[in-house]
């Protein structure tokens, strides 16, 4: 039998994430999920800023998860929640998506991760739409779509949806036609529906929260066994002083509390890069 056999799963999204998420907890999990569209996700925060995001991604989905349990009666709730930030202080687009489990049942959370970046997460401020259109092959249009403001990113006039040559002529010419300054503003548009590549990352996310579904306890044969800390200080090759890389890995269940500890393949060392005393 599969881990959630004749259970239900609520699945709350406004921008299509079912059709990356339903199949693959169906297949892998034999729960039936319904996706609810009666709550509006995009109270909780926007891409293109009409609404700031106030909490962090596991306290937005974990939100989502909850407004939807209020609608269905399931014993389990889904919901994906991403970001984009650079790339450790780097001018290099990051995208990381989650999608996180609640069994309500167990009371207990479990959740995948993607780290990526692969996106085309990118903005301009254009003139002509010779430029629009540079900026559109650029970035995959019309498969991916676009977001479009007069004058600057803050604009509270905003063109969504953006997805035929024809709309993005349109859309410029309306924008040019209502810009103070005579610019326009265009960007990727970053919602799951509109945006195949994120889309791939959000479906990546499912497949690393179903592997870490089926990792069982030694102990008891309870799901989700997995790394829960990281204890760092491998040693470095050089002096042998304690780095920031990890040493081992602890991995816990939530069920009976066993423990294991998975310590880093003997004879490997931290090279002296990551060693605060020959690099400090």
């Amino acid at each position: 039998m599969k881990l959630f056999q004749n259970q239900t799963a609520v699945l709350v999204t406004k921008h299509a994430k079912e059709r990356v998420i339903r199949p693959i907890f169906e297949q892998k999990t034999g729960c039936a999920v319904i996706v609810e569209h009666g709550y509006d996700t995009d109270l909780l925060g926007t891409f293109s800023r009409e609404v700031d995001r106030r909490n962090s991604q596991l306290k937005t989905a974990r939100t989502k998860i909850d407004e939807g349990m209020k609608l269905v009666n399931a014993n389990l709730g889904i919901a994906s929640e991403g970001s984009f930030m650079e790339y450790y202080g780097l001018p290099i687009p990051w995208n990381i998506e989650l999608v996180l489990l609640y069994d309500k049942q167990e009371d207990r959370e479990t959740y995948g991760i993607y780290e990526s970046a692969e996106t085309n997460l990118h903005h301009q401020t254009v003139r002509s739409f010779e430029e629009v259109m540079q900026f559109a092959n650029r970035i995959g249009f019309p498969e991916h779509y676009i977001v479009m403001r007069p004058d600057h990113e803050r604009s509270s006039q905003i063109i969504k949806d953006i997805n035929t040559y024809e709309k993005l002529e349109d859309s410029f010419k309306w924008c040019e036609k209502h810009s103070i300054v005579g610019t326009v503003f265009i960007e990727t548009d970053m919602r799951a529906h509109a945006n195949p590549t994120r889309m791939d990352n959000i479906e990546k996310a499912t497949l690393n929260l179903i592997e870490k579904l089926h990792t069982f306890c030694p102990a008891c044969g309870a799901p989700g066994f997995i790394i829960q800390e990281v204890i760092r200080g491998l040693p470095c090759e050089k002096c042998g002083t304690p780095s920031e890389l990890a040493l081992r890995y602890v991995s816990r269940c939530y069920k009976c509390k066993h423990t294991q500890e998975q310590y880093y393949p003997k004879g490997h060392s931290a090279p002296p890069k990551y060693c605060n005393r020959c690099n400090p």
